[in-house]
């Protein structure tokens, strides 16, 4: 059985983040009335200038494991890894975590294995979205870093959290380069499909919808995370299905809806579609990959897809 770290308890003072794995909490949410634990790697090298990185599990909330596929890279390259832990004691469903808490009242319709009701949250105070420059203004706090920015990595429920947090962040937020990998569905920038699968009715505008295409996300995706992947429960039903029968197509749907978005708004997009070939649903070998293209040799990595007017230089 593996040890996992028990966090410190939340203070109003930043907690002292060592050398080497940890953990600690913070109150986060309207008020501090929510608190969040969060699993951190600081690396022997690190520097007042070194990279944060801020990685999402995956369904099974696993941030400890998360944070581990991370440590050799952070090594390598000085880099901060912080995982925030969502339990599903607190965050049971999906809609708590992979929808960061924007729909509530859920009703499942087991025969047509869908969304039979729900209330679209509009106080974005519930949401989870905030709670991430929170953790990265108590990290930097914690270690005198003087990094004005910093990246995220989302694997399968983690990407879902991820592409809809580059959609739905505040216009403050200082998160730069957004990877979110395998996600199982998404919510597609399509007027005409209800949130949230589509942008109807969602707690967003054109204006913020342009903001969000101007933001560094990546569509992550295993080049075998396909109809052959049997990792992962992967859900079906006439609305996730309609994006593809698996998670590469329904990536690939995504990016190029979003595309095709971007266009008929008239704005550029900074959003790019990467495949890495050769794998699938794996959280661990997709880090490695993210690794390789966030402070690697991106050229490694595989196919690239850049949005229109980009820029260059689970489940």
């Amino acid at each position: 059985m593996k040890l996992v770290e028990r966090p410190s308890p939340p203070d109003d003072a930043p907690p002292l983040l060592r050398a080497g794995s940890g953990a600690f909490s913070l109150s986060v949410g309207p008020g501090g009335s929510r608190e969040v634990a969060v699993y951190y790697h600081r690396p022997r090298s690190l520097q007042e200038n070194s990279r944060v990185l801020i990685v999402l599990p995956g369904a099974g909330r696993n941030a400890w494991d998360y944070r581990d596929h991370w440590i050799e890279a952070a090594e390598r390259s000085g880099v901060l890894v912080l995982s925030p832990h969502y339990p599903e004691s607190r965050y049971p469903r999906f809609w708590n975590y992979n929808l960061a808490g924007m729909i509530a009242d859920v009703v499942i319709d087991p025969d047509a294995q869908a969304l039979a009701g729900y209330r679209i949250v509009t106080d974005r105070g519930q949401w989870l979205i905030d709670d991430i420059d929170r953790i990265f203004d108590q990290a930097v706090r914690a270690t005198g870093l003087k990094t004005p920015r910093y990246d995220l990595f989302g694997h399968s429920a983690g990407g879902q959290f991820l592409h809809r947090f580059a959609m739905f962040a505040d216009d403050g937020t200082r998160a730069d380069r957004i990877l979110a990998s395998n996600s199982g569905w998404y919510t597609v920038p399509d007027a005409d499909a209800r949130f949230p699968y589509g942008l109807a009715d969602a707690p967003i505008q054109p204006p913020q919808l342009a903001k969000a295409f101007a933001r560094r996300l990546v569509v992550f995706l295993g080049g075998s995370d396909d109809a052959n992947e049997k990792r992962g429960d992967l859900v079906h039903g006439p609305a996730p299905d309609r994006q593809g029968l698996h998670r590469l197509a329904r990536g690939k749907y995504f990016h190029g809806k979003a595309m095709e978005a971007a266009t008929r708004m008239g704005v550029a997009s900074r959003w790019t579609l990467v495949v890495v070939p050769g794998v699938g649903h794996d959280p661990g070998r997709m880090a490695q990959a993210a690794a390789r293209y966030l402070y690697g040799q991106p050229s490694e990595i595989g196919a690239v897809e850049p949005g229109a007017g980009a820029d260059t230089a689970g489940d």
